[in-house]
C-alpha cells in the first residue's frame, strides 16, 4: 500500500453500476444529488439556530437539576434565590398552573420534582434572571433539603423493588408465542448479551427562547423535531389551550430521532409567562447529558435451534429494557425489539418475552434504531456461535436463513414490501476485501492504537464479520400516521408549507426536489415551521419521506392539474396526455408545446394535500399483529484489525449494502448511510454513558467518546437496491436508522472472527479482545 493510500481520508464510494447510473440522473428533481438550501449558511456559521436567538429585554433562565439519583424531597427553599439582584421570577412545582406531568405516550414525568427525585438531573426549579451567570446563581442558591434513597440501577432488580413510581416498576411486557413451543433443533446454542446506553450527544445542546403573547400564551422558538406534540404538551402544563401556544422551529443542529425534550421548553415557557419577558435557555452540555433521553440498555439471553444444515428452528429470548425514570418511547422500543428479536431470518418457531422497567437511571428515549439496535447485535451473535457449532462459514449460514418477500415475520405478519436480504448479502460477501497493511514505517498509524502505540504488530490480528439488520418504518401497532401540505406557485416561484422539520434527514431538499419533478419549476422555497400549520408528526424512523414527502407529492398534482386543465380544455384533450419535463409542457402528438414559465406568468395556483399509510394494529396478548407499515434491511460486511495482548480494535473497513427502494438523491442518501455507520461505530467501540449507583459520570464530550474522523473506517456502498415499495410515495424507504442497526453487530462479529473471543457486550472492552 503506498503512502498516498495509508493516509486518504475515508470516503464513501458508490458502487460502480452507481456511479454509472449517477452519470445519468438529472441536475433537478427526483434523482438528482440537489444540493442542501442552507447548506452555505451552515457551512460559513451564519445558519440561525436557537442558541443565537435574541429579543428586546431577554431574561436568561437556569434550571436546579437534582444531584441524586433518588431521593425524597423533605423541602425547598427559594428565597435567597428569589432575593438575589437581577433575578425575576423562580418558579417549582407548586408554580405549574396546568397538568404537573407529561410524557408523549404516558404522562408519568413531572415538569419538576415535588415529592421525590428518580434520576440524576432531573428538574427541580428553574429561574429567569437578568444575566445567565446571575441565573445560574441563583439556580445553585435554592436549597433543597433531601433525604437520599437508594436507587434501584439494576434492571432485573426492577421486579421485586419497591414501587419508583405510582404507576409501578413494568411499563411494558410482551410476550410473543410463535409456532410449536416444543419444536426443538439439533444444534442449541445460548448467549447473554448486554448493550450499553448510547447518547445521542448532538451537535448542538438544547436551547430555546420563549416570548409571551398579548393574548396570555406563549411563543417558543426551539429546535423540536415533533412541534405539535410539542405544543400540546406544553399547553396542558401551562393550562393554556393549544392555540394560545405556539412552536416555532429553528435551526436543528443534529437530531438521532426525536431531538428535544418537553422538560426543557416548559421551563422555558413557564418562567415567560410569570415574567411577562422574553426568556432564553441555552443549556451546558453537562445539562444536557442529564436532561435528555439516551439508548436503553439492554440485557438479551437468546437460545437457537437450528438444524444439522444450520436452518433455523426455533429461537427463544428474553428481553429486557432499562427504561430509566419514565416511560417516554419505552413502548415502541420494546415494540420493535420484541418483534425483530429473530432478525430478517426465517424462524418456524419463536417464543420471545420481552419487559421495560422503570429505574433510577436517567430515562431512555427515542434514538435512531431504538429496540432494533440491541437485539441486531444479540442475534447475529447467535448466527456467529451457531456457525462455529456446525463448522460453516458464517456468511453462508446467513444465507441458508434469510428472510424474502412473502415470508412470515414471527408476530404473524407477512412480509408485503422488497425483502432483498439474500441479495444484500451476496453483495458484501463478493465485495473484494481490503488489502494488508504493510511493514512499511509509514504505517505504523494503521495498527490499532495509532502512531506511537504500545502495541506489536506481531500481535495484529484481522477478522472479517457479517451482520444483517431490519428496521420499521414511520409508527407502528396503530399508530396514525398522517401529515398535510400545501404548495403554492406564484410568479413561478413554488413554495412549500409543511410542518415537517428538517432535522439534517433531507426532507427540505426533498421537499423541493418533488415540486421540481412534479411542476417542472426552477425555484422552489420550503417556508419555516411552526404551530400555525396543519400537523405532520415527528421526524422519526423515515416519516417524512414517506408521509410528508406523500403530502407534498399530492398538493404538487393537484397543482399540476390546476395548471394543465385550462390548456386541455383548449386542445380538447385530457391532463393525462399532456407531459412536464425539463420546464417544458408538451402534449403526446407534439401539437402543444410550451414552458411552464409562459403558463404560470401573472397566476397564483395553489392546494393542500394529506398523506395516510394504510393503517396498522397494535400487537396482541401473544405478540401478534400487522403492527409494521414497512420494512428495511441492510448488509454489512466489518473488516477489522486486533491487538489481541491490549484489546485494542482498528476497524478497517465496512462494506454496506441496503434495500433503499429508490434513490431519491444520490448523494444526500451516500451521506446518510455514512451517518448512520459512524452512529453505529460509536455504540459498538466507545460510546457508553456510565451511570454507577444511577449517577452519570463524567457528563461531557471528553469523558464520553465519540468517534472522531480518524477513528472512521473506509465505508464502501457496494449495494444500493432499488426495488421500490408499491404503497410507499416514490417507492423509497427509511436510510439511515438501518446500518446504525446493523454495523455494531458487523464489528463485533468481525472482533469475533479475529480473537475467538465470544464478544457479548456493547461497546466492546479491551478484555473482551483480549487473547491469552
Amino acid at each position: 500500500m503506498s503512502n498516498d493510500a495509508a493516509t486518504a481520508i475515508p470516503a464513501v464510494e458508490l458502487p460502480r453500476q452507481e456511479q454509472a447510473q449517477e452519470q445519468e440522473r438529472p441536475v433537478r428533481g427526483l434523482g438528482a444529488s440537489l444540493p442542501s438550501a442552507d447548506a452555505r449558511a451552515k457551512a460559513e456559521g451564519t445558519f440561525p439556530y436557537a442558541a443565537d436567538l435574541w429579543a428586546e429585554g431577554l431574561l436568561w433562565a437556569a434550571v436546579l437539576r437534582s444531584p441524586h439519583a433518588h431521593a425524597r424531597i423533605r423541602s425547598i427553599d427559594t428565597s435567597a434565590a428569589a432575593a438575589m439582584p437581577g433575578v425575576r421570577a423562580v418558579v417549582t412545582h407548586a408554580d405549574v398552573p396546568g397538568d404537573t406531568s407529561y410524557g408523549r405516550s404516558v404522562a408519568d414525568r413531572p415538569v419538576f420534582a415535588a415529592d421525590v427525585v428518580r434520576h440524576h438531573g432531573e428538574a427541580i426549579a428553574a429561574v429567569a434572571a437578568d444575566h445567565p451567570d446571575a441565573a445560574r446563581l441563583a439556580a445553585a442558591a435554592i436549597i433543597v433539603d433531601y433525604e437520599v434513597l437508594e436507587p434501584v440501577t439494576d434492571p432485573e432488580q426492577a421486579f421485586s423493588a419497591p414501587p419508583l413510581h405510582p404507576d409501578g416498576n413494568l411499563i411494558r411486557h410482551i410476550p410473543l408465542r410463535f409456532g410449536d413451543p416444543e419444536a426443538t433443533g439439533e444444534v442449541i446454542v445460548e448467549g447473554l448479551y448486554r448493550i450499553g446506553r448510547q447518547d445521542p450527544a448532538p451537535i448542538g445542546a438544547e436551547a430555546g427562547l420563549a416570548v409571551p403573547r398579548p393574548d396570555g400564551g406563549v411563543e417558543i422558538y426551539t429546535a423540536s423535531t415533533d412541534p405539535h406534540t410539542d405544543r400540546d404538551l406544553a399547553a396542558a402544563c401551562f393550562g393554556l389551550p393549544p392555540e394560545q401556544v405556539k412552536i416555532v422551529v429553528t435551526g436543528v443542529p443534529g437530531a438521532m430521532g426525536d431531538r428535544e425534550d418537553p422538560g426543557f421548553q416548559i421551563p422555558l415557557g413557564l418562567l415567560a409567562l410569570r415574567t411577562g419577558a422574553p426568556v432564553k435557555l441555552a443549556a451546558t452540555r453537562e445539562e444536557s447529558f442529564l436532561g435528555h433521553g439516551h439508548r436503553h440498555p439492554t440485557l438479551l439471553r437468546y437460545r437457537h435451534h437450528a438444524d444439522a444444515e444450520g436452518r433455523l428452528v426455533k429461537v427463544e429470548a428474553q428481553i429486557l429494557l432499562d427504561g430509566g425514570a419514565y416511560a417516554d418511547a419505552s413502548s415502541e422500543s420494546l415494540a420493535a425489539a420484541v418483534s425483530f428479536a429473530c432478525g430478517p431470518y426465517v424462524v418456524p418457531h419463536a417464543f420471545v418475552e420481552g419487559w421495560v422497567v422503570r429505574t433510577n437511571n436517567p430515562p431512555a428515549g427515542h434514538v435512531r434504531g431504538e429496540g432494533a439496535m440491541q437485539v441486531c447485535a444479540a442475534y447475529e451473535g447467535q448466527m456467529d456461535k451457531l456457525a462455529a457449532k456446525l463448522g460453516l462459514d458464517p456468511a453462508e449460514l446467513r444465507m441458508r436463513n434469510v428472510l424474502a418477500t412473502g415470508d412470515l415475520l414471527p408476530t404473524g405478519q407477512t412480509v408485503t414490501c422488497p425483502a432483498p436480504v439474500a441479495e444484500l448479502l451476496e453483495a458484501v460477501r463478493n465485495f473484494p476485501l481490503p488489502p494488508l497493511p504493510s511493514d512499511a514505517a509509514q504505517e505504523d498509524w494503521l495498527l490499532p492504537g495509532g502512531p506511537e502505540g504500545a502495541g506489536e504488530p506481531s500481535a495484529v490480528r484481522r477478522g472479517v464479520g457479517y451482520a444483517l439488520g431490519m428496521v420499521h418504518m414511520l409508527g407502528a401497532e396503530g399508530t396514525d400516521e398522517v401529515s398535510t401540505a400545501t404548495v403554492k406557485v406564484q410568479d413561478g416561484v413554488a413554495t412549500v408549507l409543511c410542518a415537517a422539520v428538517e432535522t439534517g434527514q433531507g426532507f427540505s431538499t426533498l421537499a423541493r426536489q418533488i415540486v421540481q419533478e412534479v411542476l417542472g419549476v426552477e425555484e422552489v422555497q420550503v417556508a419555516p415551521v411552526d404551530t400555525d400549520q396543519p400537523p405532520a408528526g415527528p421526524a422519526a424512523h423515515g416519516r417524512h419521506t414517506w408521509v410528508s414527502g406523500g403530502a407534498v407529492e399530492r398538493a404538487a398534482k393537484m397543482v399540476r392539474t390546476q395548471l394543465l386543465q385550462p390548456l386541455a380544455h383548449k386542445f380538447g384533450m385530457s391532463t393525462e396526455l399532456l407531459q412536464i419535463q425539463d420546464g417544458k409542457i408538451t402534449s403526446y402528438d407534439g401539437v402543444l408545446s410550451t414552458t411552464v414559465a409562459e403558463e404560470l406568468y401573472g397566476k397564483e395556483l395553489w392546494a393542500t394535500a394529506q398523506c395516510r399509510p394504510h393503517p396498522t394494529e397494535p400487537l396482541d396478548e401473544a405478540g401478534q399483529g400487522d403492527a409494521f407499515v414497512g420494512l428495511a434491511f441492510c448488509a454489512i460486511r466489518a473488516v477489522v484489525d486486533v491487538d489481541v495482548e491490549l484489546g485494542s480494535v482498528r476497524v478497517v473497513e465496512l462494506a454496506v449494502a441496503q434495500d433503499v427502494g429508490r434513490v431519491l438523491n444520490p448523494a444526500q442518501l451516500a451521506t446518510r448511510i455514512e451517518a448512520g455507520v459512524t452512529q453505529g461505530l460509536g455504540a459498538a467501540l466507545t460510546e457508553n454513558l456510565r451511570t454507577p449507583r444511577g449517577l452519570v459520570r463524567h457528563p461531557d464530550l471528553t469523558g464520553y467518546a465519540l468517534p472522531t474522523a480518524l477513528d472512521t473506517p473506509d465505508i464502501r456502498i457496494v449495494k444500493l437496491v432499488e426495488e421500490r415499495d408499491v404503497v410507499a410515495p416514490f417507492g423509497a424507504k427509511a436510510a439511515s436508522a438501518v446500518p446504525v442497526v446493523t454495523s455494531p453487530a458487523a464489528i463485533a462479529s468481525a472482533v469475533r472472527a479475529a480473537t475467538g473471543r465470544p464478544v457479548n457486550r456493547l461497546p466492546i472492552r479491551p478484555q473482551s479482545a483480549v487473547v491469552n
